[in-house]
């Protein structure tokens, strides 16, 4: 008992330290979260091009940018751009292309392509919804599930949308696009096919799309216990709850790989191109061994022994196994943040339409 309250008395100082440095360090973009909004510029290659909302100047995009409602993003002949949506959703433009950020707001994102190429990466479980809107010169859609979307803009011509995965909803006639649909626009009408052999081709745009998914999945599944555990001492639980109800996740700042990589809640996240976030709340913090965990199971887990068990410490416990969350049981290692201030308050809100 002796030991644990030291243990106990160690962490509170620790965390308090860890909580001052990160607040002292909160205005630089680098810090170790964001969720408020969207327009986090992730990663920028060749030209491209920043005019912020109410300015007629453009000036060099870099990815230290937080894009605002308002914000105009151009590439030239070699750029290309990813920016982050909701969390765990990824927004990469190609070169010769334009956007608008129209609505930031994670409740109602609303992202405007004037022309050009545009790959939207979401992440998630196969039932997740979420909401994406994409407007163009002559059409508006809203992604509503997990999947893989390409968005083409001939400006004064076309709009043409690939659905390699997912659904899509239509807003002008509430027509729904599952995966494997192709559906060209113009300013009146529409027409939906099915994919064909020349539109699989992935040219050098989507091959760098699928690159940067494989490697914020690897950036998410080097984070370890003690990197989220030292997140969430840098914040009050009441930026959790306000923050995050209703989120099946958030962005992480990853030092080493100067980007964010999503984090979410709970397993069963996976990119559509196959690669998995093997790194999630329930994982990293309730898990038990492993190299993400930073701790080993604790006896309140299910361990055996004839000793004293009270879950904290180094006392071996006795009972049934018990696979929820538990607490660590090496005295080094931080303490778990309560369930109750980390887990999405409800589900993620759904677009109005069938």
């Amino acid at each position: 008992m002796k030991k644990a309250l030291i243990s106990l008395i160690t962490l509170l100082v620790t965390s308090c330290i860890v909580a001052i440095t990160f607040s002292a360090a909160a205005q630089n973009r680098e810090k170790f979260v964001i969720s408020a909004h969207a327009g986090g510029v992730n990663a920028v290659t060749g030209r491209a091009a920043l005019r912020a909302h109410g300015s007629g100047d453009w000036q060099q995009l870099t990815s230290k940018e937080d894009l605002e409602t308002g914000d105009v993003v151009s590439t030239g002949l070699d750029g290309r751009v990813e920016m982050l949506l909701n969390p765990g959703s990824y927004l990469r433009i190609g070169e010769n292309s334009e956007i608008e950020l129209t609505d930031n707001s994670l409740e109602n994102l609303d992202i405007r392509l004037v022309r050009g190429t545009a790959i939207v990466e979401v992440t998630g479980a196969d039932d997740t919804e979420m909401l994406i809107n994409i407007t163009t010169p002559h059409t508006r859609m809203a992604i509503v599930r997990r999947g893989l979307y390409r968005v083409n803009v001939v400006p004064g011509d076309a709009t043409e949308l690939i659905v390699r995965k997912g659904r899509v909803m239509l807003e002008r006639s509430h027509t729904k696009v599952k995966g494997g649909d192709k559906v060209v626009f113009n300013d009146h009408t529409f027409l939906v096919a099915k994919l064909k052999k020349s539109d699989k081709k992935r040219d050098d745009l989507e091959a760098w799309s699928k690159s940067r998914a494989e490697t914020l999945a690897r950036v998410n599944s080097r984070l370890s216990g003690r990197d989220v555990l030292t997140l969430m001492a840098s914040y009050r639980s009441s930026f959790w709850t306000s923050n995050f109800g209703g989120r099946n996740g958030f962005w992480l700042y990853d030092s080493g790989g100067s980007c964010y990589t999503f984090f979410p809640f709970a397993y069963g996240w996976g990119s559509p191109y196959g690669t998995s976030y093997g790194s999630s709340l329930y994982g990293t913090i309730y898990g038990t061994s492993g190299p993400s965990s930073g701790w080993t199971p604790g006896p309140g887990s299910g361990g055996s022994g004839s000793g004293p068990g009270n879950g904290v410490g180094n006392g071996a416990g006795s009972g049934s196994s018990n696979n929820g969350p538990t607490s660590p049981a090496n005295p080094r290692s931080e303490a778990p943040v309560r369930t109750r201030d980390m887990l999405p308050l409800g589900p993620p809100r759904r677009p109005d339409m069938p």
